[in-house]
């Protein structure tokens, strides 16, 4: 009996020192929140020959869910629904989104709904080209994926966000946006006041002569770039003339947001159509991404998110 009261007294006391020495959001280094062993961390599995490409319904996509469900869970995040998976109800074989949250702690605010999102699927196996026939998907879109792991496991930790967010991890985007768009589907018929989608879709490479470090697809559709800038304290949004050009806009999960909910709603990008060869094909492998670039993408972002979050008013808002 002694023995176990010792025990429960010497727990107790460590949770009180864990409780202690727990960061405020004031002590967390922002600049350093997110490094290249993390984000090479999650990329080397996420992009793994395992996975097999991760197409829509397959084992491998299922292995990266499980994934991404252990890391919210071991940050305390929350599933959005009464479990994680959310099943599409838009595609012919069962496959699901990963959904978690974070409620806001503003009395007022916490009605309102930043999503924050990423596709988790590629395209598979394609016909065999020098022995490899995995399109591994590492810059389309495991790089978005670990970067909105991290912007959850930053919002996790600082306990900072007067809104509600959503964390989105979306499958059958590369069967035509469909996780995205059974989401925002979903969440109109539920009358969620989202505020914004911010999406992150292929950051594993940086652009070079730019003088912006990610850039907004529909950049003229919404004051996103100027507003970002603002909380960033510098210019690390801009427009990228191509991505008009291809109408990127329409062609990642931010847009079934804005087309459901007309609200501000974009992609955060650094494929410039220069930068990497590898789109759909089987050389997407992780050891040919930049890690430490990703890792700053994440930490020049957590301002622009945080801002937009807390901000006393919806200050983005469409042109």
């Amino acid at each position: 009996m002694k023995r176990s009261l010792i025990f429960i007294i010497l727990i107790a006391l460590m949770s009180c020192k864990s409780t202690q020495n727990a960061p405020s959001a004031d002590e967390i280094d922002i600049a350093n929140f997110s490094n290249a062993t993390i984000i090479g961390a999650h990329m080397n599995f996420l992009a793994s020959d395992a996975l097999k490409g991760r197409d829509t319904g397959s084992e491998g996509i299922d292995r990266a869910a499980s994934y991404l469900i252990k890391n919210l869970e071991a940050n305390k995040i929350g599933s959005y629904y009464n479990a994680y998976q959310d099943s599409l109800s838009n595609y012919q074989t069962p496959a699901y989104n990963i959904v978690g949250v974070l409620q806001g702690n503003d009395p007022s605010l916490k009605n309102e709904v930043v999503l924050v999102g990423a596709h988790y699927d590629h395209i598979g196996i394609l016909s065999a080209q020098n022995g490899d026939s995995i399109a591994n998907g590492a810059n389309d879109n495991a790089t978005g994926t670990a970067t909105v792991l991290e912007l959850a496991r930053y919002f996790a930790k600082a306990n900072v966000n007067k809104r509600t967010m959503i964390f989105a991890f979306f499958s059958a985007e590369e069967k035509g946006l469909k996780g995205s768009a059974h989401l925002a589907k979903k969440m109109k018929a539920e009358g969620v006041d989202l505020y914004a989608a911010l999406n992150f879709e292929m950051t594993g490479v940086p652009m070079t002569d730019k003088d912006y470090l990610v850039y907004a697809t529909g950049f003229n559709m919404s004051n996103v770039a100027a507003v970002s800038n603002e909380y960033a304290g510098e210019k690390i949004v801009g427009f990228l003339p191509t991505a008009e050009g291809y109408n990127l806009f329409k062609r990642s999960d931010n847009y079934p947001f804005y087309e459901v909910f007309k609200i501000p709603a974009h992609t955060f990008s650094t494929f410039d159509f220069t930068n990497f060869d590898h789109y759909h094909k089987v050389g997407d492998e992780a050891t040919i991404m930049d890690f430490t670039h990703m890792a700053q993408v994440v930490n020049k972002m957590i301002p622009v998110v945080q801002g937009i979050t807390n901000a006393e008013i919806k200050e983005i808002v469409l042109n």
